[in-house]
């Protein structure tokens, strides 16, 4: 398999995930109904009322559209909430900016919110509903219609054989959880990081969700990408973004996957689940985690057999929502140490992710080699593989980035053009195999 040389050109070889502009974006499958009046939102005025003063309460003054902002509530909405707490004395209008009032707490909002802040201390976006979340997520599962071709294209700049495409492809289509398997460097994770650039929709996540008086804070800008509207009209309480792509590794705990309580502002942080809910969640390195394989099969084999997910509050209050996610479970270790049939059987996709043929990894060496700006001698990749195989014992994706990686930190380092020689292969190797 080959790749043309203006793509060689532009990947990074040093770079684990190239920039890739990816498919048109088309609308999401889902828009929420946005509330007209405050009535319609759907949870109790009380906690609505709270979480205004509470922005307020943290500002000596407002405004209308800063609250409207804080609150991600239409400007119709938070002027009719506006009056509504003018009305109740709990704000005072204190003067004008432009058209828009500029307003405080009064004596009897700031004791208001004052007790209410040993309870909640939520100064964020206004939540919608479990209900409304739970439809959000079963609506915009995803549908993925892809092909040998288009699967190429997103993995544009990795090389991978086209057996290996053929075993993606079905996996992706299925949406079921992959269980990805092999040497160590054979590109798993790689490969995983790439998996969402076949998603050509985008979906709505909402920042909070509201479960029996307690916030759960849901979006978060480091999972969710969020994309411009370009006209859609949506709940402003809904980011619109990518399809998300969370990845964990050895860090993964137990607590990872509960509710985790934020005392200092009393609500809950979603799980790693419930935010890659609609996208790709991969468990990277599994088996070394802090926490042991078993635990975690345990804790997720309800969920990936039936799509649901349990989660339990504080006060002890048990629910549900959806598990709409695709887990990539990626390892070195061989599967049947990790998990028993039981557990395997609801990972319907398990590939083999092996070492490369020699054709393979010397397109892999010219690529790397090519977007280092590296200049190679002649049967250079010739002589890679046959190192490569004697102090490695076989050819994996890793070898040809890591040596290139080497042979442009000594030229560097040297002050001069990074060449790809017998000679620095041979410098390259003697600090990389062990």
């Amino acid at each position: 398999m080959t790749q043309n040389a203006d793509v060689a050109a532009r990947a990074a070889a040093d770079s684990e995930t190239p920039v890739y502009a990816g498919p048109g974006f088309s609308g999401p499958k889902w828009l929420p109904a946005a509330p007209l009046v405050l009535e319609e939102i759907e949870i109790s005025q009380h906690l609505l009322v709270d979480i205004a003063l509470r922005q307020v309460y943290l500002r000596s003054t407002c405004t209308i559209h800063l609250l409207s902002s804080l609150m991600k509530l239409s400007l119709e909405l938070t002027e009719a909430l506006f009056r509504k707490l003018v009305e109740q004395q709990y704000l005072e209008v204190r003067g004008m900016a432009g058209d828009d009032y500029v307003f405080a707490l009064s004596p009897t909002g700031r004791r208001m919110a004052t007790e209410r802040a040993t309870t909640v201390r939520y100064s964020g976006p206004v939540p919608v509903s479990l209900a409304s979340y739970t439809a959000a997520v079963r609506a915009q599962t995803a549908h993925v219609r892809i092909n040998r071709g288009i699967l190429r294209k997103a993995f544009f700049d990795i090389i991978l054989p086209d057996n290996l495409l053929d075993a993606i492809g079905p996996a992706l289509v299925s949406q079921r959880s992959i269980f990805l398997y092999g040497p160590s460097g054979t590109g798993k994770t790689t490969i995983s990081e790439r998996l969402t650039r076949v998603y050509d929709d985008a979906v709505l996540v909402p920042y909070a969700v509201e479960v029996d008086g307690q916030i759960i804070s849901v979006g978060d800008p480091a999972v969710h990408e969020q994309l411009p509207l370009d006209g859609l009209d949506i709940d402003p309480r809904w980011m619109y973004c990518r399809r998300p792509f969370l990845s964990v590794g050895g860090e993964l705990v137990t607590t990872m996957l509960d509710l985790q309580r934020d005392e200092g502002t009393g609500t809950y942080m979603a799980p790693l689940q419930m935010k890659a809910n609609n996208g790709i969640l991969l468990i990277d390195d599994f088996g070394r985690q802090l926490m042991s394989p078993r635990d975690l099969l345990n804790r997720w084999i309800v969920p990936l057999d039936r799509r649901v997910d349990f989660l339990s509050l504080g006060s002890g209050r048990k629910f549900d929502v959806p598990f709409e996610l695709m887990v990539v479970f990626s390892t070195n270790l061989e599967p049947s140490e990790l998990a028993d049939d039981a557990f395997l059987r609801r990972i319907p996709n398990k590939i083999l992710i092996p070492a490369v043929d020699a054709e393979t990894f010397d397109a892999i060496f010219r690529l790397t080699a090519a977007a280092a700006g590296i200049e190679c001698e002649a049967d250079i990749c010739a002589y890679c593989r046959e190192v490569c195989l004697r102090d490695g014992g076989d050819l994996r994706p890793c070898y040809p980035r890591d040596l290139c990686n080497a042979v442009r930190a000594i030229a560097l380092y040297e002050d001069r053009k990074p060449t790809a020689t017998r000679a620095e292969i041979d410098r390259a190797v003697a600090g990389y195999f062990v």
